[in-house]
């Protein structure tokens, strides 16, 4: 009796032994994995009804079969019923509407989504997942109409655009040019009206720009400036550097930029500084000077620019300079502003009021203030041997905001004078004339808001 109770003893463990690893090893088995599979589908709540709808469906044991249906209040499509062969831990599906779904006029629509996976849980049912994505259908393109613009623009010059852009569901407005510049735009007057200034950098051999709109659900508008095109030539120097220059002025430099040390040869020398330097001064001017106010504005009012009294010109805007050394080409650059020239240690006196944005040394350019007007444009002043401003501070119209020197890359005192418009140098000879001002800025608003009030 004792050796049959010992054996059902011994019969007993061995079978909750077994029972126990057959039920850890279906607890730890992919194949009877319990977690559902996901679903994913990238959207943002808008649905324009012709771009695919992206799904992503994934789970650790494969998927083995997915529903897609397509519901309207009055009726439902299916849009997919797989039962896959091989199973796939994910799978990407582009949800492409019915051929009939455009001309829906349902305002709402609902992505329905069953997901069954391989495993075995669930009594070789598996795991099943669902998802409904609810999705408000606008079909509709942004309206775009372009208000006022100035008639033509030069190469290296400025142009104003007034424009005006409908769509309840905006996502984003701006301009784009034919050379990868997207400008930003600024509210104007009304509600659904936008200005912006423009640039044709002086280094594009051409320029084309046109105003785009996309709202929310992806529907896109494109509306062309039409602006008349005025090639402007510039001048091409070809300067020969000598030994009394490179032991001088760039010797002095190169012991100053950390891009110079340990370089000795002078040749060297003034390449990096001609180079790498003043890519790395403009990249801090360019940076500071692309910011755009964002609050509506109702005008924008700008006196001619001659910051300093009875100077002359003694370099112009645009020139392209190619530096060579015994016969031999060694470096390029573009000099992008107006040097100007009076008196020793001159007072700089802005005619025009703004934000001092940046008031510190920059390498080339010396000490340089740089004043915010609005609307993306800006005036430079390099070279300077004391600056009165500080960054942060508002100067009115002719305060006196520094005295021209020769800091930095400059041989004599004098004044580097830059304008830009939304971190592209354009000519300062423009903003200087009055003309040029009320025929291509004062009068295109002008006119913008006569016809914005008379559309009411």
């Amino acid at each position: 009796m004792s050796r049959r109770k010992g054996s059902s003893a011994l019969f007993g463990w061995l079978f909750l032994a077994v029972l126990l690893g057959g039920v850890l090893y279906i607890y730890n088995s992919k194949m009877f994995e319990r977690v559902s599979p996901t679903i994913s589908l990238q959207n943002n709540g808008y649905w324009n009804l012709r771009k695919p709808l992206k799904l992503d469906i994934s789970d650790a044991s494969g998927i083995k079969s997915y529903k897609v249906t397509l519901k309207t209040s009055a009726d439902e499509i299916v849009l997919y019923n797989e039962y896959l062969v091989k199973y796939s831990d994910s799978i990407h599906i582009e949800i492409k509407p019915p051929r009939s779904a455009y001309a829906m006029n349902y305002k709402k629509i609902q992505i329905s989504v069953e997901v069954v996976d391989n495993s075995k849980w669930n009594l070789f049912e598996g795991n099943k997942a669902t998802g409904a994505f609810v999705l408000n259908i606008d079909k509709k393109r942004p309206k775009l109409s372009i208000i006022a613009n100035s008639y033509k623009i030069s190469k290296g010059g400025s142009a104003l655009v007034i424009f005006k852009a409908e769509d309840e569901n905006l996502k984003d407005i701006y301009i784009e040019t034919n050379y990868g510049k997207k400008f930003k735009v600024t509210p104007f007057y009304k509600k659904g009206y936008y200005i912006s200034l423009l640039a044709w950098p002086v280094k594009e051999r051409t320029f084309k720009a046109s105003v785009i709109a996309n709202d929310v659900a992806n529907n896109s508008s494109k509306a062309y400036i039409p602006l008349y095109l005025k090639n402007k030539p510039y001048k091409l120097s070809h300067i020969k550097i000598s030994d009394r220059f490179l032991k001088g002025k760039i010797a002095d430099l190169a012991y100053e930029f950390v891009e110079t040390q340990g370089v000795t040869d002078p040749l060297e020398q003034f390449r990096i500084i001609n180079e790498k330097v003043r890519a790395k001064n403009e990249k801090l001017i360019h940076k500071i000077t692309s910011e755009v106010p964002q609050e509506m504005i109702s005008d924008f009012k700008i006196n001619k620019m001659y910051p300093l009294k009875n100077a002359q010109v003694v370099a112009h805007f645009g020139d392209h300079r190619k530096y060579s050394y015994g016969g031999s080409p060694l470096s390029e650059s573009y000099h992008l502003g107006l040097d100007l020239a009076s008196n020793s240690l001159a007072e700089i006196k802005p005619q025009n009021g703004g934000d001092v944005v940046y008031a510190d040394y920059n390498g080339l350019y010396g000490n340089m203030p740089i004043i915010s007007h609005g609307l993306g444009l800006y005036t430079l002043y390099g070279h300077c041997s004391s600056v009165i401003v500080n960054s942060g501070d508002t100067i009115n119209d002719y305060d006196v905001i520094a005295r021209t020197g020769k800091s930095g890359y400059a041989m004599g005192d004098h004044l580097h004078f830059g304008v830009l418009v939304q971190g592209i140098e354009v000519r300062p000879q423009e903003w200087m004339d009055s003309t040029w001002i009320k025929l291509n800025i004062t009068n295109v608003i002008k006119d913008a808001k006569k016809l914005i009030n008379r559309a009411g």
